[in-house]
């Protein structure tokens, strides 16, 4: 008995560790954002996002113009394309590969990428033509002018988003992988707006233009019925005060709802930061050694879909910065332009001028994501 114990403990040491892996990648948000729209501050129409995620990843703002040529997967039946618009966009690097998860192009169209657990794109169809999530957003940013064509697109069943992996280092659990569960919020320069989850493989889409606020988990239907329980939207209970994702949505909906009126662009700027700097998860360690995950918010974007302008704002910096389209050339043959953030982060103000030429293939499908 002592030799079958001695045995036998360490793999079951080891069953343990691996399931509590299993539940913690499945239980916890790997990156929890957040998504605010401001469409109605008589300014622009503008969308705030947080990204937060459980370690600092280098970024990088790129203008990428017409006529970029892109395959929606590294190999089967991948769709291709080339981009009939222009984009700004914010690309996150992990592992040495690049891939777009918050944007604006020429047209007015915002594409916001954000955590969802209970993301399910289905079984892959060989049949029908594939897209990688890591390459959904800027697939939307190319091809569309407005929400309405998105969402026309996805209800036709066009082509089929593809399940991905992410290597990522989590405190306490050290390197490993998880799933990219995403959804995606979507607004243009008429203030329209809809939130696009897939759930059993199926396309669930919320299209209305007083769909403003997007966080993570649950889905968004069960947020907006959370939402009904608090002060100022049918319910009694106070404003939460958690980083949680429920939370986060209960207190933007409540500090967008009560925004004053903006003066002019400037203040109307300093208003969606302030709603989606409330929102943003501070760097704190974990508290809890059942659930070691934090992911704290890295970095903030702004985007004003009336006058062309893509601001950032890093959280390990002082500085707003921002990019005017009216800077660059979108026509298709111009070159693509990068602004490398990891190396330099005392840039301010607008940083157009500081782009340089820079390969777009960069910002192909990552190889760690097959």
């Amino acid at each position: 008995m002592y030799n079958f114990i001695k045995n036998t403990f360490p793999f079951f040491y080891l069953l343990c560790f691996l399931f509590g892996i299993f539940i913690f990648l499945a239980d916890s948000p790997v990156s929890a954002c957040s998504r605010v729209l401001s469409s109605n501050n008589g300014q622009a129409v503008l969308v705030g996002r947080n990204m937060d995620w459980p370690e600092n990843i280098d970024s990088e703002l790129w203008f990428l113009p017409r006529g970029i040529k892109r395959s929606g997967l590294t190999e089967g039946n991948a769709v291709v394309w080339a981009a009939k618009h222009s984009s700004i966009v914010t690309a996150s690097t992990i592992k040495g590969q690049s891939f777009v998860s918050d944007g604006l192009n020429e047209m007015g169209l915002e594409a916001n990428l954000l955590w969802l657990n209970e993301s399910d794109y289905g079984r892959r169809d060989e049949t029908k033509p594939g897209i990688s999530v890591a390459l959904w957003a800027q697939y939307v940013l190319d091809n569309y002018s407005t929400v309405a064509e998105v969402v026309q697109a996805i209800r036709a069943g066009e082509y089929q988003i593809v399940d991905i992996n992410i290597p990522m280092f989590i405190p306490s659990v050290g390197t490993t992988e998880a799933r990219a569960s995403l959804h995606l919020a979507l607004a243009d320069k008429t203030g329209d707006s809809a939130i696009i989850e897939f759930l059993d493989g199926k396309p669930v889409i919320y299209h209305d233009r007083k769909y403003t606020i997007m966080t993570n988990s649950p889905t968004f239907d069960k947020q907006q019925e959370n939402l009904k329980q608090y002060q100022g939207f049918g319910g009694n209970k106070p404003l939460p005060g958690t980083s949680e994702a429920v939370d986060r949505f209960v207190r933007a909906s409540f500090y967008l709802k009560n925004l004053p009126q903006p003066q002019n662009l400037r203040e109307a700027i300093a208003h969606i930061l302030s709603v989606t700097r409330n929102a943003s998860q501070p760097f704190i360690v974990s508290l809890d050694p059942e659930h070691p995950y934090t992911a704290a918010t890295i970095w903030r974007t702004v985007g004003d879909l009336t006058n062309g302008y893509y601001y950032y704002e890093s959280t390990i910096s002082p500085y707003l910065v921002w990019a005017d389209f009216a800077e660059f050339n979108p026509k298709e043959g111009s070159p693509a332009m990068k602004l490398d953030l990891s190396k330099n982060q005392d840039y301010c103000g607008n940083v157009s001028k500081f782009f340089q030429k820079a390969d777009p293939t960069e910002l192909k499908v990552p190889k760690f994501f097959n």
